[in-house]
């Protein structure tokens, strides 16, 4: 499957899912879903794999609804907002034999007016909060990672975030890494427009530049 693009019709989908956020719109719009969100999606997934792949012949990059593209239906079991699908497009390609948010991966969220780029893990488990902890506290690691932070906030990244007040227990307020020491997870990105790429097979090389430029965030994580 080439990709050649995602249409213009994604994006406007998303846009109509998003004002009609109910199982009967969705259902008169299904071939659409098929044809300009499910589809591309499949193509460009087996495309971008091949450059993730430079970055960690470990990232798992798997071209299918419940793989690497996220299903469209929410969880509303427990959540106050019944709205039945996300009015936005995830893509997650992550390490690890088992898909899942305890290992660091890479991020691609797709709405109708905006793309967010990325890596990381968003929110810690307690065992990786006490690994990431401790390899902050390391004076090698911990410096790098520093190091890291500033760099990627002065080529335009976002770098978060901070979940905690206080920093863990037996830890001065003052220590010189205090502020990561707070966060709850680290995960570096970029959010913009959707670019004029979009529509074209370019947009492979405009992702695979994002994922490039935060992979040594990813690696950190990897070896902490």
């Amino acid at each position: 499957m080439t990709f050649s693009g995602f249409p213009k019709d994604t994006l406007r989908f998303l846009a109509g899912l998003k004002k009609n956020n109910d199982r009967s719109w969705f259902e008169a719009h299904r071939e659409q879903y098929e044809a300009s969100f499910v589809a591309p999606a499949k193509a460009f997934v087996e495309a971008i794999a091949p450059r993730l792949h430079k970055i960690d012949p470990g990232v798992r990059a798997e071209a299918r609804v419940n793989g690497s593209i996220m299903r469209l239906n929410r969880d509303i079991r427990f959540s106050k907002d019944k709205t039945p699908y996300k009015n936005h497009m995830d893509l997650w390609f992550w390490c690890g034999a088992a898909k899942g948010w305890d290992t660091p991966g890479f991020y691609f969220r797709l709405t109708s007016d905006a793309l967010m780029l990325g890596t990381g893990m968003h929110v810690f488990t307690a065992a990786g909060l006490k690994l990431y902890r401790a390899a902050v506290l390391d004076p090698k690691k911990g410096a790098a990672l520093d190091k890291l932070v500033e760099k990627m906030r002065k080529a335009g990244y976002e770098v978060g975030s901070e979940s905690f007040k206080k920093t863990p227990k037996g830890v001065p307020a003052d220590h010189p890494r205090a502020a990561l020491l707070k966060y709850g997870g680290l995960h570096a990105g970029w959010e913009g427009k959707p670019p004029r790429e979009l529509h074209t097979a370019a947009f492979v090389d405009f992702v695979a530049k994002h994922f490039t430029a935060v992979a040594p965030v990813h690696a950190w994580l990897k070896a902490m």
